[in-house]
């Protein structure tokens, strides 16, 4: 299924989505933004992992600019703050279904990923890296700010005085250094990038689905809870897996 710039491949649990505009380093636009929304609440319940990727030579080089400003973003603030705040909203969950707790997401970033190329790619659990890939959080040389998740991912990977340069500098970060800051879980050459997340892809099938799950809702927690709540967390996902193992789960 192609729509919008956006295309959905569905290959048993695994579910690849693929920016398929090229010709301008998959620069993204609102509906883009939408489809990936809807690719979220249309996924089949069966699907496991979802691989993100960009076609080309780019993962994204973020917002659409290439005909000057947006009109959308004029649409916006035209609004009253509260409907221009609503009208936000939807791009946002083209975003943040990608952390939902039954799903494993995996970003595959080659060349660029720019400002919302970049929010794309954070809102992934994980992201494999091409040794070419550059990484740049933009937002501020427009006078914007990371609107579409890209902060609260940001510090939880690296902490709030790196992410605070990152985005106030805009400086670019080569794949190497985000490996090191957290931000890549594996750095490889081009030709080996779809080899990697294959890889990837199938050690995380390879687990019992359930316990990933619970897996993942307890890292996920962990940071808002104290170490009481989260042995607490512990426990109880212990004995909800013991009981299915024994075949006793509700």
């Amino acid at each position: 299924m192609t729509t919008s710039g956006v295309e959905l491949d569905r290959a048993g649990p695994v579910a690849t989505v693929t920016l398929r505009r090229p010709d301008v380093l998959n620069a993204q636009t609102p509906e883009m933004w939408l489809a990936l929304r809807d690719i979220g609440r249309e996924l089949p319940g069966d699907v496991r992992v979802v691989v993100l990727r960009g076609e080309g030579r780019s993962f994204s080089s973020g917002l659409d600019i290439s005909g000057g400003a947006p009109s959308f973003l004029a649409e916006i603030t035209s609004l009253a703050p509260d409907a221009a705040a609503e009208r936000i909203r939807p791009y946002q969950e083209g975003f943040t279904w990608l952390h939902r707790p039954d799903l494993i997401s995996v970003a595959a970033v080659q060349g660029h990923a720019i400002g919302a190329g970049l929010q794309l790619a954070l809102a992934c659990d994980l992201r494999v890296l091409a040794s070419d890939a550059r990484l740049t959080m933009a937002e501020i040389t427009l006078g914007l700010v990371p609107d579409l998740g890209g902060t609260k991912r940001l510090v939880e990977l690296v902490g709030y005085a790196r992410a605070l340069e990152l985005c106030l500098t805009a400086r670019r970060v080569g794949a190497e250094e985000a490996l090191q800051l957290g931000l890549a879980a594996v750095v490889v050459p081009l030709a080996d990038l779809d080899s990697a997340v294959a890889d990837l892809v199938a050690a995380v099938l390879a687990a019992p689905r359930d316990a990933v799950v619970e897996t993942k809702a307890l890292l996920a927690g962990a940071a808002s809870r104290s170490w009481p709540e989260q042995l607490d967390a512990e426990r109880d996902a212990q004995v909800r897996r013991l009981r299915d193992l024994a075949g006793l789960g509700e």
